[in-house]
Parts: C-alpha cells; structure tokens; sequence
C-alpha cells in the first residue's frame, strides 16, 4: 500500500504536465479552428465583394446617409459622438491592417470607407445644427413689433399671406426670423420683400409634433433659422418701401400672378406651381385629389418640371446652333447646348425659390448634361451619389424629410428597373412595325410608374400615413400630359405674351390643366383608391430601404435576397392597428379608437381642425371627414356618444380592450380641479387625462396624465392591450430644437 502510494504520488506530477500539454493542444487546435473559420468568413466576403462588383460610390452616399439617419435616431451627444469614435477606431484599425497588396485588402478597404462615411454623415449634420441652428422663442408672447419682411407668400386659395419677418424678439435683444400669417391687406402691392411693416402681432414657437410620428414643426425651423410664428392680430403699417435688391422674389411673385391672371381658375392655381413654384393658389380640394391620386410630386417644382425645362432648353438649342456650320464645325454642339441648358436650369432654380427638390433635380441635370457632353451615360448611379452627396453636405437633416426620400427613391427605382438585364433586352432596338415599337414603349411607362410607386409607397406611409393605390395609370396619363403640353404651352405663353399674342397658348394650357385635374379627381374619388395606415414603427422603412438599396446596387442573382426584408415589413403592416388612445401635448385633443379602429371618439376644446386631422391621419382613418364632428364620417365628437358620460368638467368612458374593461376620465377647462368627487372619480378610473395640473388626490389605477406630466412627455399614443406607452419626447431625446413646453 505505501509502495503504491509512492508510486502515485511521483506519477502525478507528469500526469499533470501531460494534462497541461493536451489542454494547450487542445486550446491551440481550437484557436487555429477559429482562426480558419474567420478567415473563411472573410474570404468569402472577399470574394462576395470581387463577384458583386458594387460601386463604392453610392455605397459611400448609403453610408453617409446612414450616418444623419443616425444622428436624429440617437437620443443624446454621448451616443453621437460613440458613432464617429466607433467609425473612426474601425476604420483605422482597417486600414492599420492593410498590406498595399494582401489578403483581404479589399474587404478591409470596404469596411474603413463605410466606416468613415457613416461618421462623417453623423458629424456633418451635428456641426450644421451647431452652427445654423436657431433657438425658439422662449414662450408664447403678443406685442406690436417693427420688422422688415424678409418674404411673402400668398394664398390666395386659403385668403392668407405668410409674411417672413426679421424682428427683434419681444422683450428680448436678439434678432429673430418669424413665420406670420396675415388675413387683411391680403392685396396690397406694397407690403412685399424688403419692406419695413409695423403691426401687432402673437408669436409662439414652433410647434413640436403633435403626437409620436407627427409632423417636427420645431425641428424644421432650427435648421431654417426660425424662431416662432404666430398670426397678425390687426392691420399692418408700412413704415418704409421695399428696396430695389428684392428683384428677384418681386420678379417670382409677378410672374405667379401674371400666369394665374392668364388662366382663370384652380387650372390657373396649377399653372402658377409649375412656373414659378407657388402652390398658394392650389384650392385644398384639388391638393388633396392630386395627392390621393399619386400626382403630388407635379406639384413641387422638382425632377419633371427641371428635366422639362433644361431638356427644352437642350434641343433647341442643339438646334438652333446646327443651323450654323460656323459653329457647328469647329465647337462640339453638345457642349455648348449643355452649358445653355445647364444655365435655363439654374435660372429656372432662382426664379421658383431654389428649394432642396428643385437643386437636386437642377444638380443632377447638371451632371447629366457633363456626362451628354463627355459622350457618357447621362443617368447612372454614380451620377445619382454625386447628386446626394451634394444635397447631404448642403442640407443633411433633408435625408429624414420626405422630399429627399421621395426624390432620390424614384430616381434609384428608375435606374435600378432600365438597367436591368429583362428590361434592356425588351427594349432593345429590332426591325418591327411602328405600332409594336410604340407598345412597349407604352407597356415600359406603364411599368415604370408601378415600380416607383411600389418603392415610394412605404415612404408615403410612413410620413402621411396614405398612398394611392392608382398612382401609376395616373401618373402614365399625367405626366406626358404635363411635359408635353402644359409646360410647353406655359413656356410659349409667356414668349407670346412680350408680343401681346399668348391668348391660344393660354387656353391651351388651361384645358390641359383641366383635364390633369379631371384625371387628378377620377382616380382620387374611386373606391378604394388610397392605402391608410396608422403610425408604423420606423424600422419597417429601414427595412424596406434597405432591402430596396441592396436590390438596386448589388449584381448578381444574390442582389434578390434584398427582397427578403422589405417583404417582410411590408406582410407585416396586416398586423400594424391604431393606437387606442392618443393624446395631443396640451392634453385638450383626445381621440379613442373604436371598433377595432374602423371609427374614432374625439374630444376637442378648440375650433381647429388641423389637430382632428392629425389624429385621424395617425389611427389610419379617412381625414376628409376629420372636419365635421357630426357622427356622419369616421370621427365622432365625444359628447355625441352614447357611450360617454359628459358634463362641462369631465368625460368618463368606459372601452373593452384585451378582455377588460378600462374606465378612462377626461378632465375638460382650464382651471385646476380638486375635491372629493374628483378624487373618488380618479381613483375609480384606469387613466386619468387632464389639460391642467391636479392634486395629488387625483390619482388613476394605472395612469395619470396631466398637464405637468405632458409638458415633458409631449404627445401620447397608447395601446391597451399590450400595455405600451409612447411619446413625443421618446422620438426627439436631447436634440436642441426639443424642450419641455413651459
């Protein structure tokens, strides 16, 4: 026994050793079976890369983009500045590892450009806020101010003028600029750019959004430099003319009323948007059917309008210039017709107000027209990166506006669709008759507006919360409508008119007009003709673009996988359902879904029907009928129903949702409430609103929102049967342009 015990007690130190030694082989195996794997990964990345062949350029303008897209997603300056050290420590340590000619240079080359594009974005856009950035006002204020109008904008359809005033702020010693609309002395040429007024006026700043995904009122004037708008609330007084540099604006506004002048009617409203970009003489009813019917990008002077004109200012010059072999022998034709419709362009840009849509569009003509000259394709994605990076670096917080989405998400549509291989063999020249030629010319337009109005789709959801169904036959009638007689007939009036010969174009024009707005309301008054959809998260428009993007700038039978995502957000909308309450800031506007969301209660303190409308868009219902509270649309007013118990202090309601009953009290007036009653009500309810602060007594079973909690929160959705609360301020974080109302 001792002998073995000796013998084991010698033995163990090798058998540890030997144990030791088969642990590292075993640790060494597994970190060469790792290290394989890895580099498998990353070689077949490699070789995804090398097959793909994609083009870094518009994968750079992705990654920039996604960078600003970043920046307003995140909620603070800590997580802003984690995305441009992260980019910046992936890219060096990428390019850190590079070898000139290595394994897997290309790959890392990928990673440290798409790093260092998604920082830059996330910079770029927190330096403009920084540095344009414009505070509100500090609190709603009334008061008779001197200020100079820095710009007009009529109305005429709504019988208001928007006047932009650069004033000093009541009570205060900074210089602000102020959106004021005026309804008296609609018609006085006198009070225009560049004159000095004198009127009384309230002033508030800008609103944030109403409810979770609304319309950011505030953000869009931190970037504009506005401080707060408001209303006249008597007659203006000019204290001194306009001055002689406001040619410009006065030259627009002339040419506006001129044109309306020309052509009576809502025809002549049309006809002035497409001249000179003002759409103030747009009765709201023709609005609304051009944007049920899909046709509302006509009335923003962007691709079609630019592209009209430059290209009519293209080929007539072409062909006036080849009429002398003078020049045409000794200088390129195409240059010199590029460089004369490049300059039709940037006049027509001036004089429309040089909106972000109309310099994308005039800067990627100028492109395409430099590719025309060189003898280059005049459309491709690389020209449509340049393009965005231009309008990215001049206007980054456009990338989570609507325009720059719609803009450029049409054009990668457009160009993804005609250079693919079924298409360029379809539409490859061959010997056939004129009829069969012209087919499927007319079966490509066809399909051209079905893909764009596909690929536009989720971004209308997203933003408007509608989309119409019929927005490619539309569009197929309209559009040649427009390039091919509204416009010109516009352009050949005007020329007419120096002779006081323009009365035929005129009329021409207006017929067409006419007959866009008969097409405009046939397909906007059809049943069924427009998709609603309440709120809907954000990352199903991340999806859909991402997967859209990947099918549009990857090659290969593996760009197809990019469908995979966006159909899978877009099966998932069935299930998207309205919220079932949801609650404006001021806690005043409160509308209850009903029915499984097929109808909606509202009780509103106001007279306003913009905040009935804004909730109706978000629960998905029709907003045509938001305006009258009588019980004939979807929306009825609370106290109509028979379902609420209403007094002039409070409305009680009690709705079934997620198999339970939820007693809901609504606090009505102004003033603050207290009591026993009240007390012994609020305790008896689920969820407690108020537009006032109440006393602690008041106290809901599971939710109390008063005017102190709402100030902080802003506007909220809610859905009872799941349980889940969102706000206003959960969108906005700590971005500057958000605070706590006062």
């Amino acid at each position: 026994m001792a002998s073995q015990s000796g013998n084991t007690t010698t033995q163990h130190p090798v058998a540890k050793v030997r144990c030791r030694a088969l642990l590292a082989a075993a640790l060494q195996q597994g970190h060469r079976t790792s290290v394989a794997r890895l580099s498998s990964i990353a070689l077949r990345l490699e070789q995804f890369l090398n097959d793909a062949g994609p083009d870094r350029l518009p994968w750079l303008a992705v990654g920039f983009a996604s960078g600003i897209g970043l920046w307003f997603a995140l909620a603070n300056s800590c997580l802003w500045s984690g995305v441009i050290v992260f980019g910046l420590a992936v890219a060096g340590g990428a390019l850190a590892t590079a070898r000139g000619q290595g394994r897997f240079d290309h790959l890392r080359l990928a990673v440290a450009a798409m790093a260092l594009s998604i920082s830059a974005g996330c910079a770029v856009v927190w330096m403009k806020s920084a540095l344009v950035g414009t505070p509100a006002i500090s609190a709603p204020v009334s008061a008779e101010v001197t200020a100079r109008v820095l710009h007009r904008y009529a109305r005429p359809a709504q019988h208001k003028v928007t006047l932009q005033l650069a004033l000093t702020e009541p009570g205060e010693r900074r210089a602000v600029r102020a959106d004021v609309t005026v309804t008296d002395d609609l018609d006085r040429a006198d009070i225009r750019e560049g004159a000095v007024i004198r009127l009384r006026m309230r002033l508030m700043p800008p609103g944030a959004p109403l409810v979770p995904g609304g319309y950011d009122a505030a953000r869009q004037a931190w970037f504009d430099g506005v401080a707060a708008s408001g209303f006249a609330l008597g007659p203006v007084h000019l204290v001194s003319p306009s001055r002689d540099d406001q040619w410009l604006a006065y030259l627009r506004r002339a040419l506006s009323e001129h044109v309306r002048a020309r052509v009576p009617g809502a025809a002549g409203g049309l006809a002035a948007a497409f001249a000179s970009g003002d759409r103030g003489g747009i009765p709201l009813a023709d609005e609304q059917a051009m944007r049920d019917s899909g046709l509302t990008h006509l009335l923003s002077v962007s691709g079609l309008h630019v592209g009209a004109v430059i290209a009519g200012a293209y080929v007539l010059a072409f062909r006036i210039l080849a009429l002398f072999p003078f020049i045409a022998l000794r200088v390129r034709v195409p240059l010199l017709a590029s460089c004369v419709g490049g300059l039709v362009g940037i006049g027509y840009s001036l004089l429309t107000g040089a909106q972000v849509p109309t310099m994308r569009s005039v800067f990627g003509a100028m492109l395409a027209l430099g590719a025309v000259a060189l003898g280059r394709r005049a459309l491709s994605m690389r020209l449509l990166a340049i393009s965005a990076f231009f309008v990215m670096l001049m206007w980054p917080e456009s990338v989570v506006g609507p325009s720059f989405q719609m803009s450029f998400g049409s054009v990668l549509a457009l160009i993804t669709l005609h250079e693919s291989g079924p298409v360029q063999a379809f539409m490859a020249p061959r010997g056939e008759r004129w009829w069969r030629r012209w087919g499927r010319h007319l079966v490509m337009l066809l399909l051209t507006g079905m893909v764009i109005d596909l690929a536009l789709m989720p971004i209308a959801l997203l933003h408007f919360h509608r989309a119409g169904i019929y927005g490619a036959l539309a569009n197929m009638l309209a559009i040649p409508l427009t390039t091919f007689v509204s416009m010109p007939a516009i352009a050949l009036g005007l020329l007419l008119d120096l002779v006081g010969m323009g009365g035929p174009a005129w009329w021409i024009c207006g017929q067409s007009l006419h007959a866009l707005l008969t097409i405009a309301h046939g397909f906007a008054d059809r049943s069924a003709s427009v998709v609603l959809m309440p709120s809907v998260s954000a990352w199903r428009f991340v999806a859909v673009a991402g997967g859209l993007i990947w099918l549009a700038l990857i090659r290969g039978n593996v760009r197809l996988w990019g469908i995979l995502p966006a159909a899978l957000a877009v099966l998932s909308l069935a299930w998207v359902k309205a919220p079932d309450l949801i609650i404006a800031g001021d806690g005043r506007t409160i509308a209850i879904t009903r029915e499984a969301g097929a109808a909606m209660l509202i009780l509103h303190a106001g007279q306003s029907t913009y905040q009935r409308k804004v909730m109706s868009e978000s629960a998905g219902l029709d907003d045509r009928t938001a305006g009258s509270l009588d019980g004939g649309g979807s929306v009825t007013a609370m106290t109509r129903w028979p379902g609420a118990t209403c007094t002039g202090k409070a409305c009680a309601l009690v709705i079934e949702r997620g198999g339970r009953l939820w007693h809901i009290l609504m606090l009505r007036g102004v003033q603050q409430q207290d009591g026993e009653d009240l007390a012994r009500a609020c305790a008896q309810s689920d969820i407690v609103i108020a537009p006032m602060p109440v006393e602690r007594s008041c106290t809901a079973q599971r939710l109390t929102l008063d005017q102190s909690r709402l100030s902080y929160t802003g506007g909220v959705m809610i859905d009872l049967a799941r349980g889940s609360v969102t706000t206003v301020s959960q969108g906005e974080g700590q971005h500057p342009w958000w605070r706590p109302s006062p």
